[in-house]
């Protein structure tokens, strides 16, 4: 790719192209592709040679191979300008009226007899001329470096990849790959069995071996790096299980506080209170759901795990001294819509901190989504193209970290710790003066940005900005760093850094965050396609510069790593204040839960920070391992098994006749799925052939020019069309919390993933501290799951056919998905305290000493389960209490807007927009955490914080009035009602705000209380004796 070929933008549908460069006019891109084919308009190519195609040698009229094959094949074989017959060129397969030539072609290869071994060779590598550019070991001569076409009818896929023979190779090429030139069925330099220079070579070895006793014994050499080889073999992960004495007591008091609640409820079932038959019936119902909500979400839990990761085996196993880095490549994905939400300088220190990676440069690729289409966005990625040349090659030679600049400088620590080079206070000054100048350049983009000039935004060279209209604007790529213009300033190369702007037109679903994931996706695979793919928040900087490698100790380890679909690291967040009010770190789910998922089937996919398998997300089954062999018995004794019948054979030594057939119909139904790989990727057929590539890469002779314009065709709004984008390919639509849905989807093919959790956070980003904005984002999330609960990929019912998702695991999804019904349970169960308090009545019977023990038991077994879950996860005892409190007031605020508007959505179709979450940053510390934001989400947890303050007052007032006697029954209520009060503390103190100014909306709220408490007071009259019937001496009535 060259990073300075310009701004591509275009329309694939409607036959736009253009190239904007810095100070020129817009050119066609047609002027840049070269020579194309006067039939179908896509590019001649070249040969495997490097030659121009040239398909009539007489009058040279320029049609490409595809074109030239269906000519020969199906048409009447005539160049359309001369009418000259055509002749066979080399690689081409035979037809009727090939006449006998005497040069060189390739005839002798047409029956070449294939080993075993390059059966399994990939056909993706031999129409692509198989070799990537990165990543695949050392560069060879070109005339070795293609792999020969799989030959014979009878060959068999493997993992995903489908053969082409003589018989149907052909039409795969004009239909399935119409825009990639088909490699010729061999080369000059290619290796046969009979090739009398390898036969020698082999009969030379077998001598060697033969005579090997007459030379010294093996044993007594010595290899000084035989315990590097031998550490290199060892595994790059393990699993480390939770010490017995620490999970054991855990599952025990699990059990028991399973049994324990079944007596519970037995006993609330059968002593019903028939004096307030509607609260005990309300109140039973609650606890029976509470129940049932607590089973989900504690057994998958049952085996917690840790994992430790070996980086020095990764390096010593695939960086080995001399030669090239055999680490695989990585395809990272930003994403960002609004600038104004998500400030530019928050997203440039995230694409800094992916390029300063400690990995090879030539295996990291960065693509950025802005789904805004701002050239606010697209002016500050160039602007971090340029500082990028001086920041990594300082973060590299220091070795500092984070490599996010913004997140370095404002670190309070010691940064002269474990630095011994001379210069590094030098130049570490001069880097923060550079990066303040970064800043300013950037805010001055911010601020130019704040007023749109009437006539829309306009390039530097005069060119209208083509996203003017964000809903209606062409697609649009552009390659800041690439390997031709991605040099740093001591000349060192740069990863990529490619910008992208998928094209949105009026009438099309666009399926927001997910669709503009998918868009990456199919840019990537046809721009650098790396095998793996890290998706981040544009807020979520790398904090731990080995990363990537953790991930790779997981993906590339030859055990555990084939059937690993994505490695997900737990979210960490900067900026949170000090008591973490609103439980913003998430620590209890990140640090328990997900490590009980990890010890099942893997964890769920949280949306970012995340490395996957390509190949899993285009919808291919995880590799089935090696079957267990039937029991077969001997013919001589009867014993249990059934009897080995030998094949039969035929007297042309293959199997009898209906054999054969079977054969030729699985072929036939081979080629037709083949033919149908168009209908499920997209009308790309450089797309298509990506997918196929197991290892990754693109095809050596593809020039940038013709990949860029396959890049704007695949981001083209109307391209997933009728193609299973979304449904069962990448990331899955149907939801605004897409990330659960798309794991989902993997587990339930099969797939497993994995937790890391290294010692050094590995990504940390920003979450909103203000109370308004938390709930907002809880409300987000929430609606996503109920709108998975009411889809057709509701783990209820979704994913039993393939009998791939484990029990456990499933229990963990369902769990995800109804959570938010619980808030229909809670808020009743939170409002019966107040109504206890001002009835007088109460939820329970009066209970006996052997009934109280049930009440006990249950309270034990709750903190007894808190305890030991904190004792092997190492949560602290403030982590898991914030926790719960939010888990009321999410719960009576956000799940329960959430069930209101999925019902709306799927019963009366109310779609429901949702903002993006404010990235931007208070300049004091932590003054956004009392900011106050009056929203509708605020007004059911206040009014059960007043309704519960009131029925406090009441019911001690009420105690008080009618003497001792009424205390012991008042205790069960105001425990009760203190249980609520508590839980919803942290919300009173962000309804004060500041503790010197307290928020108008407060004060109208205590004026309403007030209101409330006088009309309670004046109804109750606490200081007046009740009477328990009418005055007979006042009235004179004999009652």
């Amino acid at each position: 790719m060259e990073a300075s070929a310009g701004l591509v933008a275009g329309s694939h549908n409607r036959n736009e192209l253009v190239v904007i460069h810095g100070h020129e006019e817009p050119k066609q891109l047609k002027s840049l592709n070269g020579q194309v084919c006067e039939i179908c308009g896509d590019e001649v190519g070249i040969t495997a040679e490097g030659d121009l195609f040239v398909a009539c040698n007489e009058c040279g009229f320029p049609v490409c191979r595809p074109c030239y094959e269906y000519e020969r094949r199906e048409g009447s074989q005539q160049c359309p300008q001369c009418k000259t017959r055509y002749k066979r060129l080399k690689g081409s397969p035979r037809v009727e009226g090939d006449e006998d030539e005497e040069d060189v072609d390739d005839l002798e290869h047409e029956f070449n007899i294939e080993d075993e071994q390059n059966k399994q060779k990939h056909l993706t590598e031999a129409m692509l001329y198989g070799k990537m550019s990165y990543g695949r070991g050392p560069d060879v001569d070109e005339s070795t470096q293609y792999p020969p076409v799989i030959a014979g009818v009878r060959s068999r896929p493997v993992s995903g990849e489908f053969p082409v023979g003589h018989a149907y190779g052909e039409m795969l090429s004009s239909a399935l790959h119409k825009r990639i030139h088909p490699y010729p069925a061999s080369e000059p330099g290619s290796t046969r069995w009979d090739d009398k220079g390898g036969w020698k070579e082999r009969m030379d070895d077998w001598k060697l071996k033969q005579q090997g006793n007459l030379g010294p014994d093996p044993d007594d050499v010595v290899d000084p790096d035989m315990p590097l080889m031998d550490e290199a073999r060892q595994p790059l992960s393990r699993k480390v299980p939770i010490a017995s004495s620490k999970v054991n007591p855990y599952r025990m008091v699990i059990v028991t506080r399973l049994v324990v609640l079944a007596f519970f409820l037995r006993y609330r079932i059968l002593n019903p209170v028939h004096d307030a038959i509607g609260l005990w019936l309300t109140s039973v119902i609650c606890e029976i759901w509470f129940a049932f909500s607590w089973i989900l979400d504690q057994f998958p839990k049952w085996f917690p795990i840790d994992r430790e990761t070996y980086l020095d085996r990764l390096s010593l196993r695939y960086e080995r001294e001399g030669e090239p880095s055999m680490l695989s490549p990585v395809d990272i994905f930003v994403s960002t819509v609004d600038p104004l939400k998500e400030p530019p300088l928050v997203t440039a220190n995230t694409v800094l901190s992916i390029l300063a990676m400690d990995y090879p440069v030539d295996k990291i690729s960065c693509y950025v989504s802005d789904d805004g289409a701002s050239m606010l966005t697209f002016e500050s990625l160039s602007e971090t193209a340029e500082f990028a040349r001086k920041w990594v090659p300082f973060c590299k030679k220091f070795a500092i970290e984070p490599r996010a600049p913004e997140m370095y400088f404002s670190q309070k620590v010691d940064y002269l710790k474990d630095k011994v080079q001379p210069t590094f206070v030098k130049e570490r000054r001069a880097m923060k003066r550079e990066y303040e100048e970064f800043k300013v350049r950037i805010n001055a983009l911010v601020a130019k940005a704040m007023k749109v000039p009437p006539e829309g935004w306009i390039m530097q060279d005069g060119t209208p900005w083509p996203g003017n209209n964000i809903k209606d604007h062409p697609g649009m790529i552009q390659v800041f760093l690439g390997h031709s213009g991605g040099l740093d300033s001591e000349g060192n190369e740069l990863p990529r850094l490619v910008y992208v702007s998928r094209e949105k037109r009026p009438g099309f679903q666009h399926h927001k965050k997910a669709g503009a994931m998918n868009a990456l996706v199919r840019v990537s695979a046809v721009l650098t396609n790396a095998p793996f793919m890290l998706n981040l928040d544009c807020d979520h900087y790398v904090n731990n510069s080995k990363a990537v490698r953790e991930a790779m100790c997981f993906l590339m380890d030859p055990q555990v790593g084939r059937k690993v679909c994505y490695v997900q690291f737990p979210q960490r967040f900067d900026g949170i204040d000090k008591h973490d009010r609103y439980a913003n770190r998430n620590t209890v789910f990140f640090d328990i839960n997900m490590k009980g998922l990890d010890g099942l089937q893997g964890p769920v996919y949280v949306g970012t920070g995340c490395v996957f398998r390509r190949q899993a997300l285009y919808g291919y089954e995880p590799p089935k391992g090696p079957k267990r062999p039937k029991m077969v018995s001997c013919d001589c004794c009867p014993c249990f098994g059934r009897r080995k019948k030998l094949p039969k054979y035929s007297k042309h030594g293959g199997t009898s006749g209906e054999g054969s057939a079977q054969g030729l119909e699985e072929d036939t139904a081979l080629l037709m799925s083949q033919m149908n790989f168009e209908k499920r990727f997209g009308q790309s057929a450089a797309f298509v052939t990506s997918t196929l590539m197991e290892e990754g890469g693109v095809p050596p002779s593809s020039s940038p020019a013709a990949l860029l314009k396959e890049a704007i065709h695949v981001i083209s709004c109307g391209y997933e069309d009728k193609t299973e984008w979304g449904t069962e390919l990448g990331w899955i639509y149907g939801s605004i919390t897409e990330d659960i849905l798309t794991g989902f989807k993997m587990h339930c093919r099969g797939w497993r993933s994995i937790y890391c959790m290294p010692k050094r956070p590995a990504f940390k980003g920003s979450a909103p501290i203000n109370l308004s904005d938390r709930l907002n984002q809880v409300l987000r999330w929430a609606l996503g799951s109920v709108e998975i609960f009411f889809s057709r990929h509701s783990p209820l019912w979704y994913g039993y056919k393939g009998g791939n998702l484990k029990f456990l695991e499933r229990f963990a999804y369902i769990n995800t998905t109804v959570y938010p019904f619980t808030s229909l349970p809670l808020l009743a169960y939170c409002t019966l305290p107040a109504i206890c308090l001002l009835t007088g009545k109460f939820i329970m019977p009066t209970i006996s000493t052997f009934a109280s023990l049930f009440f006990i038991a249950l309270f034990i077994s709750i903190f007894a389960t808190g305890i030991l879950e904190l004792r092997w996860s190492g949560v602290s005892i403030e982590e898991w209490w914030r926790n719960e409190q939010f888990w009321v007031i999410g719960g009576v605020s956000a799940h329960l807007f959430a069930v209101v508007q999925g019902l709306l959505k799927i019963l009366a179709g109310i779609d429901t927009n949702f903002t993006v979450t404010s990235k931007a940053s208070d300049d004091e510390e932590f003054g956004e955490l009392y900011t106050f934001k009056w929203t509708t989400l605020l007004i059911p947890p206040t009014t059960l914080l007043i309704i519960n303050l009131v029925g406090v007052v009441a019911g001690i007032s009420d105690a008080i009035n009618n003497g001792y006697q009424s205390w012991g029954p008042l205790f069960g209520k105001l425990f009760f009602a203190f249980w609520v009060i508590v839980h919803l503390y942290p919300f009173l103190k962000g309804l004060m705000g500041r503790q010197n100014r307290t928020p108008t909306i407060v004060v109208i709220w205590s004026v309403l209380l007030a209101s409330i408490f006088s009309l309670l007071w004046v109804r109750i009259d606490p200081f007046v004796v009740k009477a328990k019937g009418p005055d007979t001496k006042q009235c004179g009535i004999n009652c």
